[in-house]
């Protein structure tokens, strides 16, 4: 059960980290800079890293 739960918020992190991609596509070829660019990167970023390492950590305990 635990490495079920890791996986299902693996996943919701990892659409978290998809769904501003668009956002950040359009904001890079509207002017390339700003505050906002920066944060929606950051927050793509750090929902990917979370994702991964729950993926991660399923990994590990269903190998012991």
């Amino acid at each position: 059960m635990h490495i079920l739960w890791n996986q299902v918020i693996g996943f919701l992190f990892i659409v978290l980290a998809v769904l501003p991609i668009h956002s950040i596509v359009r904001d890079v070829e509207k002017d390339g800079t700003g505050p906002r660019l920066a944060l929606e990167i950051t927050f793509t970023a750090l929902m990917a890293w979370f994702g991964i390492s729950s993926f991660w950590k399923a990994r590990k305990i269903s190998k012991s």
